[in-house]
């Protein structure tokens, strides 16, 4: 699909990742509709990229509330595009120093934020798509977000590994399951990215995390994922997959 004239809604599209990514199909002629909730910067992200983005305040685990977002952006264009970043982590450790169990409801939020809204994402997103008419072979794409922590997830990352994880394994069957309606499905697996939450990080720690990246030693920036999920929406023969954005970082246990 051309990216120009493109109906695409971003989830967490009012910082890091998601911020980034409306501003590249923008910057390619795309209507954009920014997806987040009502206490972030989605309506002055809105206000500074111009007319061709809309913000709509929503939460992805509220599946009423996602569904009228997803309608606004329909609304915007057919849509045809949707990159979900929205997610977030708690720490949660089996055992804590004194050996008592870890939270089960910190393990909840995070599977019910990542997973599940995933979910929503891809059910909701695919009901608007297989309504319109195809263009180019297809009715349109979805891009997920996972992590690295897929694979190798550090200690403390129960629930965020297992919440990504699962939209790892989801990829391939959405994929297959959205074959007949000409919608493809793929995931970016981010390694260490330059976002708001790393640039809390004292300099030191930032320069270790950079350290840690075989090549190129350094975080990972924004604009990379959004040029990454951009061609994903381009390119009609990427489907099921799931692409490590990481510069060969394995992470190690902590």
């Amino acid at each position: 699909m051309r990216l120009e004239g493109l109906s695409t809604a971003v989830t967490g599209g009012a910082s890091g990742l998601g911020l980034a990514t409306a501003r590249r199909l923008v910057a390619a002629g795309g209507r954009v509709t920014v997806i987040d909730l009502p206490t972030s910067s989605g309506a002055a992200v809105a206000a500074e990229l111009g007319p061709a983005v809309r913000f709509v305040a929503a939460d992805v685990t509220d599946a009423e509330q996602f569904a009228a977002a997803l309608d606004a952006a329909d609304a915007h264009g057919p849509l045809r595009g949707l990159v979900h970043c929205a997610g977030a982590s708690r720490k949660v450790r089996l055992l804590d120093k004194e050996g008592n169990p870890g939270s089960a409801e910190d393990f909840e939020w995070v599977i019910k934020l990542n997973l599940t809204g995933s979910f929503n994402a891809l059910r909701l997103g695919a009901a608007r798509m297989a309504g319109h008419e195809e263009t180019d072979g297809e009715r349109g794409a979805i891009v997920l977000t996972a992590s690295v922590a897929a694979y190798e997830g550090q200690i403390g990352q129960i629930p965020y590994t297992a919440s990504k994880a699962g939209i790892v394994g989801m990829t391939l069957t959405a994929a297959r399951d959205l074959a007949s309606k000409s919608i493809r499905v793929c995931t970016i697996a981010p390694g260490i990215m330059d976002t708001p939450l790393l640039a809390r990080l004292r300099e030191d720690v930032r320069t270790s995390l950079a350290a840690a990246v075989p090549n190129p030693a350094r975080l990972g920036r924004t604009d990379e994922f959004a040029r990454l999920a951009g061609h994903i929406l381009e390119n009609g023969y990427l489907n099921g997959e799931t692409i490590r954005l990481d510069g060969a970082i394995r992470m190690a246990p902590r």
